[in-house]
């Protein structure tokens, strides 16, 4: 239990590590507080059973005395309690919300590797259910866990101090809660882990049921999908309830024992007063302890079954955290030219060799087209140009320098790019085109969008460039979105431009106003385009044609058309796709 909390006290940062030992503290007072019932209870107690039964005169001061005491205790509990549970909840909520910044910047410097090995639901579930798990989960069980223990342990030491028997009892009593208590949080140990599992599945299927809806309907998949995605979320609930079930017994076997060990507290009590060892003052006290004493405990008790999904969620969290990143460290380095240069580099994905020895000078402000079958590696070697992933061996330069000894933010400064798969966030159309300079004024938003050939349509919105777009575009055309993100692009200004299948999926209605957008980008510019167009590569500086990771041709379109080797089968093959009619 204690290295659980420890282990999650570690994970919080120091200023939320300090809230925590705070309330730690303060809960301490507050246990205090609460304990000095027990102390007014039994000025009371004596002063009545004094005066009827030992004829004594009764004191009105024993009365003033017990209200002091009690005022004392019920306000500093009221106090303390506030404040143990302010710190609490702000250090646990913080927490959450700092660790998720934490996770989203450290995933920024992740190789592009990872996030094809890992699945968006495992990503997504860190980040909702496991953060979500230690901001309000892990608040909660480590206020009642451990407010619980120090409720406990301090009415015990005042039962000592009244009879120690008593108090020898009361401790039994504890330490037997204690150890069922931790068959408890051994029972849910594997179903713990369980759970995490099913929580990252069960968000990963609902994603991929969300964002594949329109090919489940085309392909009439609805009933297919839906029952998977039933399956998974059947499997997560089952997987709650066995959690529960586990649980349960051992709750009730913890209850009994707190009820049990009130009623040997009851029984030494009144045995005591009996043969004469306890006055009836203290006796009567430790029948009011024996209902007083487990009730913080039991509640404690239960929550701490949750501990193990702290523990799961802090390793989890972790986990991500720990990931190798990128070497990041670099310098803030301003090129002094825009040339690229790959020096005989090597890149392989889960032991497949993708680039094998590729060398190639690109010079600033010329145009170089990359062709090639599928998979052949030209996506995998513009990403080596632009550090997505680190290379295998050999090196890439960028103005002369190795693309390792920039700082990432200030290497991607240098360079835009536009994906044939256009992701746009869930806000402004002018947000979305000032991505790359978040204060740009809006005269420099509308210039961009005008380049862009995208003012038009804009304007002829409901709101204009204030509408609202849907997560990832999906309220726009695909060429409307391609519009936007070379808009975006052409805001960002870089002097390497790379530009992946750009217009692949345009439909002709759009494709002049993109040609002319992309033409706009891509002036006086470095430009590196992945592209199966004629038109968009037959008038590039130079051609590489890509095979099985190494270059297979290079030059310029009459040249390698000349050669009649793989490029000119391209263009013939692609001819033919042109001119082919109904």
């Amino acid at each position: 239990m204690f290295e659980t909390l420890n282990k999650f006290f570690k994970f919080c940062d120091k200023e939320n590590r300090k809230k925590f030992y705070g309330s730690i503290i303060v809960g301490i007072i507050n246990s205090l507080f609460n304990a000095l019932k027990i102390g007014a209870i039994s000025v009371i107690l004596t002063g009545v059973i004094d005066a009827t039964v030992n004829g004594k005169p009764f004191e009105v001061k024993s009365i003033w005395l017990s209200l002091i005491i009690m005022g004392v205790s019920v306000i500093g509990s009221i106090i303390t309690k506030k404040n143990t549970a302010m710190w609490q909840c702000e250090g646990g909520y913080r927490t959450c919300a700092q660790k998720r910044i934490e996770i989203a910047e450290h995933l920024r410097y992740l190789p592009m590797g990872y996030f094809n090995a890992n699945s968006l639901g495992e990503i997504t579930s860190v980040t909702t259910n496991t953060m979500e798990a230690l901001g309000d989960v892990a608040t909660r069980a480590v206020m009642m866990v451990l407010q619980g223990l120090l409720d406990t342990a301090l009415i015990i030491v005042m039962i000592m101090f009244y009879e120690w028997k008593v108090g020898l009892v009361a401790l039994a009593g504890f330490g037997v809660f204690e150890f069922v208590n931790l068959f408890m949080r051994i029972a849910v140990k594997k179903t713990s882990a369980q759970k995490i599992v099913d929580d990252a599945a069960e968000i990963g299927k609902v994603l991929e049921f969300i964002q594949g809806i329109s090919e489940v309907k085309a392909y009439n998949l609805a009933g297919q999908r839906q029952s998977e995605l039933n399956k998974v979320i059947n499997k997560r609930k089952k997987t709650l309830i066995k959690m529960e079930m586990k649980c349960i017994p051992v709750s009730n076997i913890q209850s009994l024992i707190a009820k049990l060990t009130g009623v040997a507290i009851m029984m030494v009590s009144i045995f005591s007063y009996l043969n004469g060892s306890m006055v009836l003052a203290n006796c009567v006290v430790m029948l009011v302890c024996s209902f007083m004493l487990f009730t913080a405990l039991e509640a404690g008790g239960n929550y701490s079954a949750l501990l193990r999904i702290i523990d799961l969620s802090v390793s989890k969290a972790s986990a991500i955290l720990e990931l190798p990143t990128m070497d990041i460290e670099g310098a803030e380095i301003e090129p002094a030219n825009c040339n690229l240069e790959a020096k005989d580099i090597d890149f392989a994905y889960d032991k497949k060799k993708i680039i094998d020895g590729i060398s190639l000078k690109i010079p600033e402000r010329t145009t170089t087209a990359i062709v090639g079958p599928s998979g052949g590696g030209k996506t995998t070697f513009c990403h080596l140009l632009a550090r997505f992933w680190d290379v295998d061996k050999g090196s890439v330069s960028l103005g002369g320098k190795n693309v390792k000894d920039y700082s990432m933010d200030s290497l991607m400064k240098n360079y835009s790019f536009v994906f044939q798969s256009v992701y746009l966030f869930h806000d402004t159309i002018a947000n979305n085109i000032r991505f790359g300079q978040p204060d740009a004024p809006m005269e420099k938003v509308i210039e961009a969008a005008k380049k862009a050939c995208c003012h038009e349509f804009i304007s002829a919105l409901p709101n204009g460039y204030d509408t609202v777009i849907g997560e990832g575009g999906t309220s726009l055309s695909g060429g409307e979105r391609q519009r936007i993100s070379i808009a975006r692009a052409i805001m960002k200004d870089s002097p390497v431009i790379i530009l992946d299948e750009a217009t692949a999926n345009v439909d002709p209605e759009n494709e002049r106003d993109l040609m002319d957008a992309i033409s706009a980008l891509t002036k006086e510019k470095t430009v590196i385009m992945i592209a199966h167009r004629l038109k968009t590569v037959r008038h590039a500086d130079q051609i590489i044609v890509i095979d099985k990771g190494r270059i297979a041709e290079q030059g310029k379109h009459e040249e390698l058309i000349a050669k009649g080797g793989i490029y000119a089968k391209f263009i013939d093959s692609r001819k033919e796709a042109v001119s082919w009619k109904l």
